[in-house]
């Protein structure tokens, strides 16, 4: 575990060159005669790629946006996050293996802050790595293959991975995940995927939001406060 660090670390590793005008040809092709590739060629003004974008995925029509893949590397988040992302559709993942990687030593971890702020919890937290390392190396040293001895790793055991999608499942993992109500690790990780994309194209900040911030009003079952609920505006409607 790194003390100094005790949060996701997420870099940007790929993105299309030309990622707005790639949108921009894909939605205006749908709506005019002109080929695909005099669209792209000819698209020059920002503000009217914005303007089309922003109305066809007002619209729903979502494929448009399909056509862009984005990769992060991701490292320092826990087994818990991965499992959690995992769980995504329409993304790629490439995770460090605890069937071919043997730990050595003492394996990295990742503390929960809840745990973190309690010295005497924090303690003993890691404490029951160090005991849960040692049993690890009993099997490996006891001739255990590896695929077999990481059974007793725990959901606390740091990984990292490389994980592609795009920006249609971008924005509905953003749209899940930046909710108040989502786990913190997974939360600070898809942010940290926003922002470092974000810093590139920055037109997408407008995309890359909570669900509440896109829809206007919050439809969770046990909601935070931020957004009307669904039910409330239903009612302050008189539906």
């Amino acid at each position: 575990m790194n003390e100094k660090n005790n949060k996701p670390v997420v870099k940007l590793i790929s993105k299309p060159e030309n990622m707005l005008k790639t949108i921009y040809t894909a939605c205006r092709t749908c709506y005019s005669a002109d080929s695909p590739i005099n669209i792209y060629e000819n698209a020059t003004d920002e503000e009217k790629m914005l303007n089309l974008i922003k109305n066809v995925v007002a619209s729903g029509h979502h494929s448009t946006i399909e056509h862009i893949q984005v990769s992060f590397a991701i490292s320092n988040v826990s087994r818990a996050c991965t499992h959690q992302l995992v769980r995504h559709r329409l993304m790629s993942f490439s995770q460090k293996s605890q069937r071919y990687v043997k730990e050595k030593g003492q394996f990295d971890f990742i503390i929960p802050p809840t745990i973190e702020k309690n010295p005497e919890l924090k303690t003993k937290f890691i404490d029951f790595m160090s005991e849960i390392s040692n049993k690890y190396q009993e099997f490996i040293e006891a001739g255990i293959p590896a695929e077999d001895a990481r059974f007793v790793l725990p959901n606390a055991a740091a990984s990292s991975l490389v994980a592609s999608l795009n920006l249609r499942e971008l924005i509905h993992l953003a749209n899940l995940r930046l909710c108040t109500r989502t786990q913190y690790e997974i939360r600070y990780m898809v942010k940290e995927m926003c922002r470092v994309l974000i810093e590139q194209e920055p037109w997408l900040k407008d995309y890359l939001v909570p669900k509440c911030d896109a829809i206007g009003f919050c439809d969770e079952h046990k909601p935070c406060g931020r957004k009307i609920t669904k039910s409330e505006l239903f009612e302050k409607a008189g539906i």
